[in-house]
């Protein structure tokens, strides 16, 4: 008799990845349970703030995780990678925010954490898996061989953004459970199983109450000058971390009914440049590290898709020149707003695919010029 192909779940202690175990259960798979272990608690992130990602939270997160897995009656193991997500993640975080840019940690957690060496670390203790799952809203599908990531079903929880650098060797041994389900239809099913997570609000800052300050407690960032695009000083910053493109609140510069706007930030001289809302569009992007999931569809040196540049932008119609060493520009037909070195743009197909993606490195605001 063949044996069930045995999967292991990354549980966060939320809805998500509960129902995730419990519809692979359901479908006949063995299940075991993985948590990752990051909170080192060196930094002063206050206790008792609504849960996220990083913090201190962390140790009831596990103890949720643990009660989900006696519920179910499956194995749970917590895997500690402290030290790697710190060098890995908050390093990349703190390093990317000094730079003037604004740095994605879910993209590299994915990538390098959850997807990576939570699960190598997991089968280096000896636990034996087929297949890793989690409870992320996105699909697989197969095409001519090629494995691609697909928008979810339901596109307001879609999370493909993030997970755009699995390959699709990877994407083989991986499951997405809630692919095809809206939340409501995840938490109804937690409620008809009785879970406790089945109400447990979301959680989507990347650290603790959301304030990055004590990622920069060891390393004071310098406050500097706002300016308008002409040089003229406008008044103080507090230090180029707390500020990204496109931000309007929290600047105190009041020159008129019609307000300012973070354009760009300035890491050679510790300025921010501020601006008029026009300001913000740029026609492309040039990208570092872009990668197609199909490397035959960059044959012809041009791809054309629909480009995401945030988790909560809406795809644009774009057409990218790939160059050497993973660089790329891409030109959208119609100008976007509020583009941000660091962050990613994704490119997707008009099925929902994701053909690929990589790292903004500026915005372009003269296509005909050269980069």
């Amino acid at each position: 008799m063949d044996r069930k192909l045995r999967v292991a779940v990354g549980l966060s202690g939320g809805v998500d990845s509960a129902v995730a175990a419990a519809l692979l259960i359901e479908a006949g798979y063995e299940v075991v349970g993985l948590t990752m272990k990051i909170w080192s608690g060196r930094l002063a992130v206050a206790e008792g703030l609504k849960h996220a990602c990083y913090g201190p939270g962390e140790e009831e997160d596990i103890a949720a995780s643990q009660r989900l897995a006696d519920q179910l009656g499956i194995g749970y193991r917590v895997i500690d990678l402290t030290e790697l997500y710190e060098a890995r993640v908050v390093e990349y975080f703190r390093g990317e925010y000094l730079a003037g840019r604004t740095p994605n940690p879910c993209v590299v957690c994915n990538r390098e954490l959850k997807f990576g060496f939570l699960v190598s670390e997991a089968r280096r203790t000896g636990l034996d898996f087929d297949c890793f799952a989690t409870g992320h809203y996105v699909r697989i599908v197969e095409r001519d061989g090629i494995r691609f990531l697909r928008r979810a079903a339901f596109e307001a929880k879609d999370q493909s953004y993030f997970l755009y650098s699995l390959d699709s060797g990877r994407l083989a041994t991986i499951l997405f459970p809630l692919g095809e389900l809206t939340k409501e239809e995840v938490r109804a099913k937690a409620r008809t199983l009785g879970l406790e997570a089945a109400d447990k609000p979301e959680s989507q800052d990347f650290i603790a109450g959301g304030d990055i300050a004590p990622l920069f407690s060891d390393r004071r960032p310098e406050p500097g000058d706002f300016v308008d695009e002409a040089g003229k000083v406008l008044g103080r910053h507090r230090g180029l971390p707390y500020y990204t493109v496109g931000q309007r609140r929290g600047l105190g510069i009041s020159t008129g009914p019609e307000p300012y706007y973070v354009l760009r930030l300035e890491p050679g001289s510790n300025r921010v440049v501020l601006g008029r809302n026009d300001g913000l569009f740029a026609e492309g992007v040039e990208l570092s590290g872009f990668r197609l999931q199909d490397p035959a569809m960059g044959d012809a040196g041009k791809v054309a898709g629909f480009g995401r540049i945030r988790q909560n932008h809406r795809p644009a119609a774009c057409t990218l020149s790939l160059g050497e060493g993973g660089r790329a520009r891409a030109i959208f037909e119609v100008a976007q707003r509020a583009i941000a070195p660091g962050q990613s743009l994704v490119l997707y197909d008009g099925e929902g695919l994701v053909l690929g993606g990589g790292i903004i490195e500026k915005a372009v605001q003269d296509p005909g010029a050269e980069s």
